[in-house]
C-alpha cells in the first residue's frame, strides 16, 4: 500500500463520502426548495380561485343578460379590489392588539375575518352611493358605456394602486385610492366637470384631519394613564380606580362608534338616544368592572407588567368591533363601482338609488377576509410592531382614539379615514413617548426615586443622557407612510384615467 492510499480518505470507511450521499443531499434540498417555492404561491393560488368563484357566480346569476361578459368582469376585478382591502386596510384594526402581543397573528386573523365578513354582509352597503353616483355621476357622462369603462377602469386603478402600497409595506386608505381612481376616470371621459369637487374637497380635507385629530386623542389618553397609573408608587391602586373608568369609556365610545359607523344601514337613532345608549353603557359597564378588575388585580406585583394584562380582554373585544365596522363600511370600495356598472347596465337612472344584490355583497365580504388570510400579515406586523413598539396600554389608546375620532369627525361632518385615524394613533403614541421621556417631571422623579433606592442616582443621569437620543418612532417608516398618503389619490387618479384611455382605445 502506497503514502497515499494508506491516508486517504477511502481507506477510512468512517469518512467515506460517496456519490450517492452526495446526490440524495442534493435531491434532499432540491425538494426544500421546490417547497418553499409551492408555499409562497399558494396564497397566488387562493386567490385566483376566489376570483374565478366571482367571476363564476356573477355569470351564473346575470345568465344570457346584456352586458353580463362586462358584468363578470367588473366582478372579478371587484373581487380583486376586495382581497387588496383585506391585505392592505384591515391590518389597521387588530395590528396594535398584535403588537401588543394581546392577540396572537392567527387569532387577530380570525377575529378579524370574522368579523370583517358579518360587518360587510349586515351593515354594509350604506356608503356605496357615495362611490358610486357622488363623485362622478352617471349622467354626467352621457355614453352609459363610457361610464360602465370608467367604473371599471377606476376599480382595476384603486386595485393595483392598493396592491403596489401592500408590496411596499404601506398602509394606505383604501377609501382615498377608490374615491382618486373615480375622479381620475370621470375626468378621462368627460373633464374635469364630471367630478363633484365639493365632495372631493372634503375628502382631501381629511387626509390632515383624520391622522392629526387620532395621534392627539391617542397621546392625550396615553398622557393620562402615564400619569395617573404608571409613574405612581402604588400602580395596583391606581389601576382598580382608574382602569374601569378606561374600559367603560372604550365600551361606551365603541357602542356609539358600531351604532353610526357599523348599524348605519339598519338602525339611525337620533343625537340624543344615541348619547342615552352611550351613557348606559358606560355605568353598566362601569358596575360590572369594578370588582372584576379588583379581583383580577388581586396578588399582582406593584409593576407594569401587571396593569397590561388588564387591558388584554378589552383589546381584543375592540379588534373586532373595529373589524366589524370596518367592514361594514370600506366593503363599498370594492363593490361601490360594481354596483355602479350593475345599476348601468340594468337600466337604473342617475337618480335612483343604486341597488346592491347579496350576491354582491358577498364578493365584498368573503374577499375582504380571503384577502386578510393570504396577505395581511405583513401589514399587521408593519402596523403593530415596526412603527413603534406596543404595549397593551398604548394599544388601548389607539383603538379608543380610532372610535372617538369617528364619534367627533361624525358629529362635525368631516369624512374621515379608518387607516389614517388609527396609523396616526400609533405614531401618536411614538412621539408622545418621545416627548414624555425627555420632558416630563413626573417621570424624571419617579425614575430617580427607583433608581436612587436600587443603583444610586449616577445610573439614572446615564440613562437619562440615552434616552435624549433615543428615537421612539422609525422614521424610515414615517416617511414612506406618509409619502404614500400624499401621492395615493393623484397616483390612483392617473392610473386610473391611462386604463380608461386603454380601454377605450382597445375597445374602440
Amino acid at each position: 500500500m502506497t503514502l497515499r492510499d494508506e491516508h486517504s480518505d477511502f481507506a477510512d470507511p468512517h469518512l467515506r463520502k460517496t456519490a450517492l450521499d452526495k446526490d440524495l443531499r442534493k435531491i434532499a434540498h432540491l425538494e426544500e426548495a421546490t417547497r418553499s417555492i409551492s408555499y409562497g404561491l399558494l396564497p397566488s393560488g387562493i386567490a385566483l380561485l376566489f376570483l374565478a368563484f366571482a367571476g363564476s357566480l356573477a355569470a351564473a346569476l346575470m345568465g344570457g343578460n346584456t352586458g353580463s361578459i362586462v358584468i363578470v368582469t367588473a366582478a372579478v376585478v371587484g373581487g380583486y379590489m376586495a382581497l387588496n382591502i383585506g391585505a392592505n386596510d384591515v391590518a389597521n384594526n387588530v395590528g396594535p392588539a398584535v403588537g401588543a402581543r394581546a392577540l396572537t397573528m392567527l387569532g387577530a386573523l380570525i377575529i378579524a375575518a370574522i368579523f370583517e365578513a358579518a360587518g360587510a354582509l349586515i351593515a354594509g352597503g350604506d356608503v356605496v352611493q357615495t362611490i358610486a353616483k357622488d363623485i362622478v355621476s352617471p349622467e354626467a357622462i352621457a355614453n352609459q358605456q363610457n361610464f360602465v369603462w370608467a367604473m371599471i377602469a377606476a376599480l382595476l386603478a384603486s386595485a393595483l394602486w392598493t396592491h403596489l402600497a401592500t408590496f411596499l409595506g404601506a398602509p394606505v386608505s383604501t377609501t382615498h385610492a377608490i374615491v382618486g381612481a373615480v375622479m381620475g376616470a370621470g375626468i378621462a371621459a368627460v373633464g374635469f366637470d364630471a367630478v363633484n369637487w365639493p365632495v372631493m374637497s372634503a375628502i382631501a380635507g381629511s387626509w390632515v384631519v383624520s391622522p392629526l385629530l387620532g395621534g392627539i386623542i391617542a397621546a392625550m389618553f396615553l398622557g393620562f394613564i402615564k400619569s395617573n397609573i404608571i409613574y405612581r408608587d402604588d400602580k395596583i391602586a391606581a389601576a382598580r380606580l382608574w382602569v374601569p373608568i378606561l374600559i367603560a369609556l372604550m365600551a361606551a365610545c365603541f357602542t356609539a362608534y358600531l351604532i353610526m359607523k357599523g348599524l348605519n344601514k339598519v338602525w339611525h337613532p337620533d343625537t340624543t338616544t344615541l348619547v342615552l345608549i352611550a351613557l348606559a353603557t358606560f355605568f353598566v359597564s362601569l358596575a360590572i368592572l369594578r370588582p372584576l378588575i379588583r379581583r383580577q388585580s388581586e396578588g399582582m406585583e406593584n409593576r407594569n407588567k401587571s396593569l397590561r394584562k388588564l387591558f388584554h380582554l378589552p383589546l381584543i373585544c375592540s379588534a373586532a368591533l373595529l373589524s366589524f365596522a370596518h367592514g361594514a363600511n370600506d366593503v363599498a370600495n370594492a363593490i361601490g363601482p360594481l354596483a355602479a356598472i350593475l345599476n348601468a347596465v340594468e337600466g337604473g337612472g342617475a337618480s335612483e338609488m343604486v341597488r346592491v344584490p347579496m350576491w354582491v355583497m358577498l364578493i365584498g365580504g368573503v374577499g375582504i377576509s380571503m384577502g386578510l388570510f393570504l396577505y395581511g400579515p405583513r401589514l399587521i406586523r408593519m402596523v403593530g410592531e415596526q412603527i413603534t413598539k406596543m404595549n397593551p396600554m398604548r394599544a388601548y389608546c389607539v383603538a379608543l382614539s380610532a372610535a372617538v375620532t369617528v364619534i367627533i369627525a361624525s358629529a362635525l361632518g368631516l369624512p374621515v379615514s379608518s387607516t389614517h385615524i388609527a396609523v396616526g394613533g400609533v405614531f401618536g403614541v411614538g412621539f408622545f413617548r418621545e416627548y414624555y421621556t425627555k420632558h416630563s417631571r413626573r417621570r424624571r422623579e419617579y425614575m430617580a426615586k427607583k433608581n436612587k433606592n436600587n443603583h444610586g442616582k449616577t445610573d439614572f443621569v446615564v440613562d437619562r443622557a440615552k434616552l435624549q437620543r433615543r428615537k421612539l418612532v422609525r422614521r424610515s417608516h414615517f416617511m414612506v407612510i406618509i409619502a404614500a398618503w400624499v401621492v395615493t389619490v393623484p397616483a390612483a387618479a392617473l392610473l386610473a384615467a391611462c386604463l380608461y384611455w386603454i380601454i377605450i382605445y382597445w375597445h374602440g
